[in-house]
C-alpha cells in the first residue's frame, strides 16, 4: 500500500483576476477551490491513475473537512490527525503573473504528533511512504528525520518530495526516492546549476550518498533520473502551461504508480515525465487519459 503524509495541508484557493490592481476593489472572473498540499496531490494524482492509497496528515476546522469531504468525494481513503484550528488556507491568484499567499497552518501540540508517529509505527514492510512538502513551525524541525527512521525500522520504502533543510537532512537517511527540482537539487549542494552537466554531476553525487533513485525535474528542458546502475534523461512533451500547482507531486505519482505496478524503472521514468506535464498543461491535476496521450510523445534516452 502507498502512504502519503501531508504535514501542512492546505486548501487551495485560486483566483483568476483581469488586470489585477493594488489599492482598489478587483473582480474575480474565475474561481476554483482544491484540496491542498504537496502529499495530497500525490494522493488525488495516484488515485487519478487507478492507485489506491491513503493520506496521512493533520487536519482541523471547517476548512480540514472540506479536505476530507473532497477526498471522500473522490473516493480517496485517509485517515487524519484532528487537531485544534483550521487548517490553512493558500490564495493563488493568477493575473498574469501568478502570486501566492500561503496562509498559516494550525499549532501541532505534541500529543497530536505522537498520534500520528503511532500510524507510522502500523506501516507494514514493502509499503510506500510518500513524505511530501513543507514541515509546519510548531513541530521540531527534526520530525521528517523521526517518521524516516520510524518507517525504514520497518522496511518501509520512504519517498522525499521536499525542500531546504528538511530535504538536506532526510538524505543522510537513503530513502528509496527523491525528487527534487533543479534549483533544490542546487540548493543541497551550496550551488546555482546552470546546465544540463551541472544536474547529472549532482543527481549522481545524490545516488553517492546513498538514495535509491532520484528524479530531478528541470521544467520545460526536461527530467533525469538517476540509480547504481543508469542515468537517464527525458525530454518533456511539448504544450502549453497552464497549471504550475502540482506538477512535480504529479511525477512523484506517476513513477510510482508504473513502479509499483511492475514496470521497468525506464518505463515508470517515462509515466512519471507524462504524468508532470499532463498536469502542468491541465487548469487542474492530470487524468489519466492525459497522461497517456502525452506518454508516446516522451523519449528516455541514456546518458
Amino acid at each position: 500500500m502507498i502512504y502519503t503524509c501531508t504535514l501542512n495541508p492546505s486548501v487551495d484557493y485560486v483566483m483568476k483576476v483581469d488586470d489585477f490592481r493594488i489599492g482598489e476593489l478587483n473582480r474575480a472572473t474565475h474561481t476554483v477551490i482544491f484540496p491542498g498540499g504537496k502529499g495530497i496531490n500525490v494522493s488525488r494524482v495516484l488515485k487519478r491513475l487507478g492507485v489506491d492509497n491513503t493520506a496521512f496528515g493533520f487536519v482541523g476546522g471547517f476548512t480540514g473537512a472540506f479536505i476530507e469531504q473532497e477526498l471522500s468525494r473522490e473516493n480517496i481513503r485517509f485517515d487524519f490527525v484532528k487537531v485544534l484550528g483550521d487548517t490553512r488556507i493558500n490564495i493563488k491568484l493568477k493575473s498574469g503573473e501568478e502570486t501566492e499567499i500561503n496562509g498559516q497552518g494550525p499549532t501541532i501540540s505534541p500529543e497530536f504528533a505522537d498520534e500520528l508517529m503511532g500510524k507510522i509505527q502500523s506501516l507494514q514492510p514493502d509499503d510506500v511512504l510518500v513524505l511530501a512538502g513543507s514541515i509546519p513551525s510548531s513541530l521540531p524541525s527534526g520530525f521528517y528525520g523521526k517518521i524516516v527512521k520510524t518507517a525504514k525500522e520497518a522496511n518501509v520504502k520512504v519517498v522525499v518530495d521536499t525542500s531546504g533543510p528538511a530535504l538536506k537532512q532526510l538524505i543522510e537517511a537513503k530513502p528509496f526516492l527523491v525528487k527534487p527540482n533543479h534549483k533544490e537539487l542546487g540548493e543541497l549542494f551550496d550551488t546555482v546549476l546552470h546546465s544540463k552537466a551541472d544536474a547529472i554531476v549532482y543527481g549522481r553525487r545524490l545516488v553517492e550518498l546513498g538514495v535509491e533513485n532520484v528524479i530531478v525535474s528541470m521544467a520545460g528542458d526536461g527530467a533525469f533520473f538517476f540509480n547504481k546502475e543508469v542515468t537517464l534523461f527525458a525530454e518533456a512533451p511539448k504544450g502549453v502551461v497552464r497549471n504550475s500547482v502540482g506538477a512535480g507531486d504529479s511525477m512523484v505519482a506517476g513513477f510510482l504508480a508504473a513502479y509499483t505496478s511492475g514496470k521497468s524503472v525506464e518505463k515508470a521514468f517515462a509515466y512519471s515525465v507524462a504524468t508532470g506535464s499532463a498536469t502542468a498543461f491541465s487548469e487542474d491535476l492530470c487524468t489519466k487519459e492525459n497522461v497517456e496521450q502525452l506518454l508516446h510523445e516522451v523519449k528516455v534516452t541514456r546518458v
